[in-house]
């Protein structure tokens, strides 16, 4: 479950950035074509790096499943795992992607990025809402978004830099889950109405299915990491090397 939460909801936010890639190319609107450019930039670092971190753990565990077997060249997971571990590296490390949306992707416009996109999120929280099945999933992903700004004013607000950015990667991990948790709400809305309109099937309940697990097991996890950055916590950023590097000298 984990795996197909992971791989698929990459997917899904790969497939969205491309979409509005594409929208803002054919769009003769000079204000929509802005609109598509801002929400880009809000969404490349997060496009970059989350699918790196979580797809690759999603090998991580097809390794695990095979047991010793999966680390020999008996089976090609082993080799997905070298070739896909440099995702993670190019392109930026997954800490520049937390400064760079921190220090200034959610700060686009003077805020605008971000209210473009709780705008994209509007629709399928109003569906979300008015449907019993979905109401919590609303709910958790509303309280995040309320989480989300509440870090962003506090991190915004803060005169030292250096402190404001200190978790900045705990911040992107936390807006990434976000972001795939609303993309894997609105596709269980669409499989609720596949349901509806072509009969039940695998595909649809393998996409409740993955929604439920990802809003009950990884989206609160994610909350927690949010709420930790608007507390300002300074616990990494305040330990000296030394004290990293001590060990003790008493057997």
């Amino acid at each position: 479950m984990a795996q197909k939460a992971w791989v698929e909801g990459g997917l899904a936010l790969i497939q969205y950035c491309g979409w509005l890639q594409d929208r803002q190319s054919i769009s003769e609107d000079k204000n929509t074509v802005d609109a598509y450019e801002l929400l880009l930039e809000l969404l490349t670092p997060v496009a970059k790096s989350w699918p790196s971190e979580y797809c690759l753990e999603a090998n991580k565990l097809a390794i695990q499943i095979l047991g010793g077997y999966g680390y020999t060249r008996d089976y090609p997971v082993e080799r997905y795992y070298r070739d896909n571990r440099l995702n993670h590296i190019h392109e930026g490390t997954w800490a520049i992607h937390g400064l760079d949306i921190l220090g200034r992707k959610v700060r686009l416009g003077d805020g605008a990025a971000l209210q473009l996109f709780a705008g994209e999120m509007a629709d399928d929280l109003e569906a979300a809402r008015s449907d019993a099945r979905f109401a919590a999933h609303a709910a958790e992903l509303d309280g995040a978004w309320a989480e989300v700004l509440e870090a962003v004013k506090v991190t915004g607000e803060c005169a030292d830099r250096t402190l404001a950015l200190a978790n900045a990667t705990v911040f992107l991990n936390g807006f990434g889950h976000l972001v795939v948790a609303w993309l894997w709400l609105r596709q269980a809305l669409a499989a609720a109405r596949g349901i509806e309109s072509n009969g039940d099937s695998a595909f649809y309940q393998g996409k409740l299915a993955a929604c439920e697990y990802f809003f009950r097991y990884e989206l609160p996890k994610a909350r927690l990491d949010i709420q930790l950055v608007a507390t300002l916590d300074d616990t990494c950023h305040s330990v000296s090397i030394d004290a990293l590097r001590a060990i003790s000298d008493r057997a």
